[in-house]
């Protein structure tokens, strides 16, 4: 679960920078005239962009999550026991959640984790660790999977993307804003050092800015954490959504530290200082809320 978010943010902010670049290179949206800056133009441009690179990002998830873990995908004819079951859990509980079956894997780490992803509900995948089936009892691994379905059911990452987008805009706006102005006062005598300033400067912009909208969907992202724990216990059982939360909360060293752009999709994240850029509440905060829903 951890990996969904994180992930995500870094794909976004560099395809973000990377049209942006393209954009500049092309002389694609002249949001700059004789008068200066026509800021209806310019927040067109960003809207139509920002939510752009957002949905790019969202329709590469599935594959950019499976290239980072090395994921392999399975079906329920793999021979292995622990595997096959694992698929027949993740069919019967879509399947119980009114879902199209998602794609199955796992990926080698000794980390206690999984993960869920995808553009949309019908083109979904749900992956979990070697280390989370080997640390795990089969009715703990069904709370972590009705988690991670519990995602894919309330269209997490569509509604990540909407907000994504809207931050984009607003970070492709005001990183434009503000490079004209610095280039304007430091350029008068130029006029196209004046109109477009520095293309790197709306780069460093843009990566500032984004890191700052990371705090929103940091935070919205923990509310979410908090309503897919309550649609595990639905679909799995809360005892069984709690035990898979104890246990986590006993594994919590286990994660990987390796793959911080995965963080936020994983159900598992790794401590952490910095509090507000945290994508999971505390598992003792998860836990704590569970215990007291009816």
């Amino acid at each position: 679960m951890g990996k969904r978010i994180f992930l995500f943010l870094l794909t976004n902010i560099a395809v973000v920078v990377t049209l942006s670049i393209i954009l500049s290179v092309l002389g694609v949206g002249r949001y700059v005239g004789p008068a200066g800056l026509n800021l209806q133009s310019l927040a067109i441009f960003c809207f139509v962009w920002g939510m752009g690179g957002a949905f790019i990002s969202l329709q590469m998830s599935r594959f950019i999550a499976r290239q980072a873990t090395g994921a392999r995908l399975i079906d329920g004819r793999t021979g292995n026991a622990e595997l096959d079951w694992l698929h027949a859990t993740v069919a019967r509980l879509t399947q119980q959640a009114s879902l199209p079956m998602p794609e199955v894997a796992v990926y080698d780490s000794p980390e206690v984790n999984a993960f869920a992803t995808g553009p949309s509900r019908s083109r979904s995948l749900v992956a979990v660790s070697s280390g989370l089936l080997g640390a795990m009892r089969h009715e703990e691994v069904e709370g972590v999977l009705g988690h991670e379905i519990a995602h894919i059911s309330n269209g997490d990452m569509v509604t990540m993307t909407l907000l994504q987008g809207v931050i984009n805009a607003f970070v492709m706006f005001f990183a434009r804003i503000i490079a004209f102005a610095l280039a304007s006062r430091g350029s008068r005598d130029d006029n196209r050092g004046a109109s477009y300033g520095s293309w790197m400067v709306v780069m460093m912009l843009e990566i500032v800015l984004g890191i700052l909208g990371s705090l929103v969907t940091a935070w919205f992202s923990r509310q979410r954490e908090f309503r897919a724990d309550r649609g595990g216990a639905a679909l799995a059982g809360r005892d069984r959504m709690l035990s898979a939360l104890r246990r986590l909360a006993a594994n919590r060293e286990l994660v990987d530290t390796q793959h911080h752009a995965l963080a936020t999709l994983k159900i598992n994240g790794a401590r952490s200082w910095m509090v507000f850029f945290a994508t999971h509440p505390p598992i003792e905060a998860r836990i704590a809320a569970l215990e007291h829903f009816a």
